[in-house]
């Protein structure tokens, strides 16, 4: 689908997206109930926090290590047949785990090995999956479609851990033969689209090197894209670690963990709003503005210094968790129509691993500053930064340049 499909069509008549969201709504929601699961399984095998940790470092370490590979290869391979491939390794993995559960006790061994078969297949199918979203969606309406996929996320997010803790209580295997079931609805949306998830190309037969670098070049040399790409990097920083913060404090204060699982759900909630609001902030605010709301939403947290409690911490947030949707819908559609399809693969797997290497170093960096300063200190840290990172944006030539949402269509014509 080219930028000359009708733009009378909204999404949700347009079947190659319908299909493809309604396998990726199944399909994460089962994600969502293994994510509780895990480390409920290992606890139930192991009563070891700490192989808990494994298990979670396993999901989550392909990131770091496969996302250059799987730009690569969805630059170079069919996409389609990537993202069945990949969701036909991760329905193997986590089904050949529900069966060891339902026909033994289970060793710890297995979850580890399942965790990061899983967690590898992911990062090759979401790489791929931002040329399938370009495919099908005029380059007009991807602000709407990005907005459509943070809701679908914001809403699994909501709903995916509570269910997965209700499916294993009843059954310790019952939450991954969930999941495994929701990668055949999976498979069976991609299998259903018809439009091809890449234009032709030739085969790049120049270095593998030459191939990786070709995207670091590309994304270095796009003013709004790179400075997008480290400013939100950068910020998301900030983010885990404050919400960090905000579970050590709730338990200084003495909530209950169903309290704090509640903090978490009431931010999982606004980000919700936010995807849901995103189309009125786009007609109401330019990019930049867009861009500098979240900026400035980020100094939320600062009332904590004021008033030490975490319900005024978590207040504090709020207008970030509903601006960060917005921002993503502007910012991703953008990147994602200006990038040439030969490079968006690789693209995509560098920007995400700028931001991958970096997220982690927020909550280490909480906690370090937890165990020698009060939570106001540590707040008050993070808040310098967003303030730094407010200013870069504010005195940014390419923020301040930020192009027009009505460039979506033309993007590409100038590559």
């Amino acid at each position: 689908m080219d930028a000359t499909t009708p733009k009378s069509v909204p999404l949700w008549r347009n079947r190659e997206f319908v299909l493809f969201e309604a396998g990726r709504f199944l399909s994460t929601a089962g994600t969502q109930t293994t994510t509780i699961a895990y480390p409920l399984l290992v606890l139930a095998l192991t009563h070891s926090p700490a192989k808990a940790g494994i298990v979670s470092f396993a999901r989550l370490i392909p990131y770091a290590l496969f996302a250059i590979p799987a730009g690569l290869a969805a630059d170079r391979w069919n996409r389609k047949r990537l993202m069945i491939a990949a969701d036909c390794g991760q329905a193997l993995a986590i089904g050949s785990l529900a069966t060891v559960l339902l026909v033994q006790r289970g060793a710890f061994w297995p979850i580890p090995v399942v965790a990061f078969v899983e967690g590898t297949g992911s990062v090759f199918f979401s790489v791929a999956s931002t040329g399938a979203l370009r495919a099908v969606v005029p380059r007009r309406q991807l602000p709407d479609a990005v907005g459509a996929q943070r809701a679908r996320a914001a809403a699994v997010g909501l709903a995916g851990p509570p269910v997965g803790g209700a499916l294993f209580a009843v059954g310790r295997a019952v939450p991954f033969v969930a999941d495994c079931v929701s990668y055949a609805f999976s498979l069976l949306s991609l299998a259903a689209m018809r439009t091809p998830f890449q234009e032709k190309r030739a085969l790049d037969t120049s270095r593998l090197r030459s191939q990786i670098a070709e995207g670091f070049r590309f994304l270095w040399t796009q003013p709004f894209i790179r400075a997008t790409t480290f400013v939100y990097a950068l910020g998301n920083v900030s983010i885990p670690a404050v919400l960090l913060v905000v579970i050590v404090v709730g338990k200084r204060q003495g909530l209950s963990s169903t309290e704090i699982g509640a903090l978490m759900a009431v931010f999982g909630t606004f980000l919700l709003i936010g995807s849901l609001a995103s189309p009125l902030f786009r007609r109401w605010f330019s990019v930049r503005t867009i861009i500098l709301i979240e900026l400035w939403a980020a100094l939320g947290s600062g009332l904590y210094l004021i008033w030490p409690n975490v319900w005024v911490l978590l207040a504090g947030m709020l207008p970030q968790a509903v601006a960060i949707p917005v921002t993503d819908s502007v910012v991703v559609s953008y990147r994602v129509a200006m990038t040439p399809d030969r490079l968006l693969g690789r693209a995509e797997s560098v920007r995400s691993n700028i931001a991958i290497l970096l997220a982690p170093l927020g909550p280490l960096t909480a906690g370090l500053l937890l165990s020698v300063v009060s939570a106001r200190a540590t707040i008050a840290a993070f808040l310098a930064w967003s303030i730094a990172l407010l200013l870069w944006g504010m005195l940014s030539s390419a923020i301040r340049n930020a192009p027009s949402l009505d460039e979506l269509e033309s993007a590409h014509v100038a590559l």
